[in-house]
């Protein structure tokens, strides 16, 4: 096995890359902060991956969280909203400098031409699925609790979530866009978001396991297949028992007309939708829909870059005559993590209130295609 040289004197470092046998190991290493992404761990995935691309001897690439206790527990808790909300009341344009190189690293992984295997134990949110849902081999367990809640903090699922959302079964990817609603191992794998699942307990052998894959006897891909059906297991059984309701709902035109009719139904499932529904930003909401059907018909490099415009915009909304201070997305992370109220000031206030003409301009980029900051994309 190789290793990086860690000084003990120094803090480890937030992304642990390792050699073991022919397979290259990430391990995501801010467990304080649920392993979120910082600018600085983006940009070693994306470094040490395009390493690992050129490499002929390392031929398969796997990644993990630490969790406060050790290996696994927890995968992911997205991007460092902290951090989003410190550079908008700075007025930096670091935060194109974050989601510019994130994206790039979603793509990567996306295209990546080794097997790729993604340990999705824990908490898996936003940014966390960006750096799993391109993955060749999805793992998830029975402790996954898997989501897409940007639109609880006035942002829209980004990370390729247009992308791979979009491609859910009937209209699910609507209804996980817009309440961001948790999903366990047996929801992500009938939505498609999961390929296979594994106990818990047996993730450390797993990821020993990989390093004693021979691969000059098979393709990487069947070595790989070999290697995931040894600790696959039965799969649970989904726990989202309402699929015919959410395409019925979520196949609606508008969003008002989703929560209009959720709120005419007295069933518990509709009522406990249409109340998360009216918690979230009503804008935000009208936007998120409008890119879920979009991306539908978009590769993913075009659904990346329509994010791309539409997190320019919700951080720099002067098409609202707002500043970044006045945005849906300061003031949601406000709420949710700086002081912790809950309770968001959403503009406008009531999902009624919306016009189109708030949402349209989130489509219209900044940048024309040759100048378009991810135009590289294909």
């Amino acid at each position: 096995m190789t290793t990086q040289t860690i000084d003990s004197k120094l803090p480890a470092p937030d992304v642990i890359c390792e050699v073991h046998g022919q397979v290259g190991l990430l391990t995501l290493n801010r467990p304080q902060a649920l392993n979120a992404l910082s600018l600085a761990m983006i940009r070693t995935l994306m470094q040490q991956l395009l390493v690992w691309q050129d490499d002929t001897s390392v031929k398969a690439v796997a990644i993990r969280g630490m969790g406060k206790t050790g290996p696994f527990g927890v995968f992911c808790a997205g991007g460092d909203i902290r951090y989003f909300h410190q550079v908008a009341l700075q007025d930096s344009s670091e935060l194109d400098v974050y989601f510019a190189e994130e994206y790039r690293l979603n793509h990567l992984i996306h295209n990546y031409p080794k097997p790729y295997i993604a340990f999705m134990d824990g908490v898996v949110l936003g940014g966390g699925m960006g750096i799993s849902q391109g993955a060749q081999v999805r793992v998830v367990t029975e402790r996954t609790k898997m989501a897409m809640p940007e639109t609880n903090i006035g942002l829209f699922p980004d990370v390729g979530g247009g992308y791979f959302l979009s491609r859910c079964p009937g209209h699910v990817g609507e209804w996980l866009a817009l309440t961001g609603e948790n999903m366990g191992v047996g929801d992500a794998l009938e939505f498609g978001l999961a390929d296979t699942c594994f106990n818990s307990a047996k993730l450390a052998s797993a990821w020993q396991a990989l390093g004693s894959i021979r691969f000059d006897r098979s393709n990487a891909s069947d070595a790989i297949e070999q290697w995931t059906t040894m600790f696959s297991i039965a799969t649970p059984a989904a726990l989202t028992r309402a699929t015919g309701l959410i395409d019925h709902y979520f196949s609606m035109s508008t969003v008002p007309d989703i929560v209009r009719a959720l709120e005419a139904d007295a069933s518990p499932w509709a009522q406990h939708t249409a109340a998360t529904l009216r918690r979230r930003s009503p804008l935000m909401l009208h936007v998120t829909l409008a890119q879920i059907r979009r991306a539908r018909d978009l590769a993913l490099a075009d659904d990346l870059r329509m994010a791309y415009d539409l997190m320019h915009h919700c951080f720099k909304p002067v098409h609202l005559g707002r500043t970044t201070q006045q945005s849906e997305a300061v003031e949601g992370i406000r709420a949710l993590a700086i002081d912790k109220d809950f309770a968001p000031q959403w503009q406008p206030s009531r999902l009624e209130d919306v016009p189109e003409a708030m949402v349209a301009p989130f489509f219209v980029s900044p940048w024309s295609p040759e100048e378009h900051p991810l135009r590289d994309l294909t």
